[in-house]
This record gives structure tokens, sequence and C-alpha cells, in this order.
């Protein structure tokens, strides 16, 4: 199998002992879904064709550039509380190296309930990377911002002794909220999101990121 299979099988398991069911959502999005719902506006830079892949005759229509859009279109047809767990490949139009690709793998985490806070999602992602890369695996918050989440974190994990910034999170912004048909007053929320490419790398010690999407059987075979 391949390594990013191994390794959204493996947080398929690890996040389903927390009670969380999988959630899938389109490759080929619609704006309004990545961008609008999740409060980014319009004149955001990701918004650029620098950045995004709009589909040429397809007016609003683009390569979905993150797995966030997941979120709406579940809150939309779903009542809470509950918990999701959504992988998927997501397109940003950039230049490539050993550590960047126009095409990767992310997943998203939501959890939505009566009370949320900072420390239940402390507590999720502490318990997720013990489980991914031992015990001795520690987690830190940095304060930063995302659009969809108020306040909002960049997490790092401590590996081998050194620490790798490998998600963004935070609470779910009431905009995002009331995109997703459901009362602010009354639920809370949380979400987080990581690049499944990053972390196949460091579980499996992989140097450039290409490798993943090379299509070389060699390449394959080693896992």
């Amino acid at each position: 199998m391949h390594p990013i299979t191994h390794t959204i099988r493996e947080m398929y398991a690890i996040f389903h002992d927390l009670g969380f069911q999988i959630a899938q959502g389109p490759e080929l999005e619609e704006e309004f879904y990545n961008f609008d719902a999740l409060n980014i506006p319009n004149d955001h830079p990701s918004r650029d064709m620098q950045d995004t892949f709009w589909i040429k005759g397809q007016k609003g229509k683009l390569l979905t550039t993150q797995t966030s859009a997941i979120q709406i279109r579940f809150m939309q047809n779903n009542k809470p509380p509950f918990r999701i767990l959504a992988p998927g490949k997501v397109f940003r139009n950039e230049a490539t190296d050993a550590t960047h690709e126009a095409q990767f793998f992310q997943m998203e985490g939501m959890i939505v309930d009566k009370e949320v806070s900072l420390a239940d999602l402390k507590g999720v992602l502490e318990y997720a990377f013990k489980k991914l890369f031992g015990d001795n695996a520690e987690i830190r918050f940095r304060p930063s911002y995302f659009p969809f989440v108020e306040p909002g974190v960049e997490v790092d994990v401590k590996w081998k002794g050194k620490w790798l910034e490998v998600l963004g999170a935070g609470l779910i912004h009431p905009h995002v909220l009331k995109a997703g048909n459901i009362d602010g007053k009354e639920w809370q929320g949380l979400a987080f999101a990581f690049g499944l490419d990053r972390i196949a790398m460091l579980k499996y010690g992989i140097d450039d990121i290409r490798h993943l999407y090379s299509g070389d059987l060699r390449f394959i075979n080693q896992f």
C-alpha cells in the first residue's frame, strides 16, 4: 500500500476510538463551500489565481484547496452533536520542491457540541500524536490566524527532540457555524487540519514529498 494509505488508515483507527465518524467531500468544489462559508473574504489572497485552480468555463468551480469545505457540507446535512474526520486530496497552484506539491492530502477534524474548549482540542491532539509517534510526543500551541476559527492556533509536535509544525486549529468561528445552519448560541465547535503528506514523511523517513506522487513502484514497494 501507498504510505499515504497507511497513514489514513492509522488515523482512522486512532480517531475512531475517540468517537469520530468519517465524512467526505468532492475534489471539484463550489466557491461557496471553499471560501464564502468559511469566512474567507472576497479580497483574501488565497482566492487569487496563484493559489487556486479555477475551472475554465465553470463559474465558481475550483479544485478544492482545503478539506475545511467538508465541514460546511456535513453541518448542513447533520444535527449536532457530532465528531467527524474528513480526509481528502487538495490542490494549490504553487511551485514544487522537497516539501511542497501542487496536490497533497489533508485530514480535517471537527467537533460540535454544547461546550467545547481549547482544552478539548489539546486533549484530542495529544492523544492522537502519542498514538502516532509514541508516548514521548508532546504538543504546543502557538497563536495564529485563520478566518474560519477564533481563536486560531498552530500546533507543533515534539518528535525525536525537535518541534515540528504539523497543523492549524482553533475554535470554529460563529460565522462558519451559521453558514452550516447551526445556532452558535447553542452549540460550539473546534476544528483542526493537518497535512497527511507531512505526517507520512515524518513517520516513514521520506525526504522528498515528490516521491509520494512519482508513481514509481520501486518507492511504493518499500511499504
